[in-house]
């Protein structure tokens, strides 16, 4: 490999590391680019995501692999690509001690706010069906 093949490794120290245009869109890196290690360990489903996978007829969490748990203003909180935002973690939801188990319960929120009646995306369209 040629010098100019070879990357900074202090590039994430030195700059925002944001690389790829969705990264820059979100302000965040999409971590399992990096680290193997963030790809989802099975075992640790939450019993939603488990049955979730199975109403589904899934093998694996399909668009919910690069779902992680990150911070908005100091907040725990899971960034939702369908609005372009963040929502964050009712504070009287005590996360867990592993990132492993902190990403599956960043799913299961996911899921339950995109299914529920405080989506702006429900409201939308409840709003403009015909009926």
């Amino acid at each position: 490999m040629s010098s100019s093949d070879r990357q900074d490794i202090d590039r994430f120290l030195n700059t925002d590391g944001l690389e790829r245009t969705r990264e820059k869109e979100i302000g965040q890196h999409i971590g399992y680019r990096y680290d193997v290690n963030l790809l989802p360990d099975y075992a640790r489903l939450t019993p939603f995501l488990r049955n979730y996978m199975e109403l589904m007829g899934w093998d694996d969490l399909n668009w919910l692999e690069d779902v992680h748990m990150g911070y908005e203003e100091g907040r725990a909180a899971v960034f939702d690509r369908n609005l372009n935002g963040w929502i964050t973690v009712p504070p009287n939801i005590s996360l867990p001690d592993n990132q492993q188990d902190r990403d599956m319960l960043a799913r299961e929120l996911l899921i339950k706010f995109q299914m529920s009646k405080r989506n702006p995306l429900i409201a939308l369209n409840s709003t403009h069906t015909k009926g």
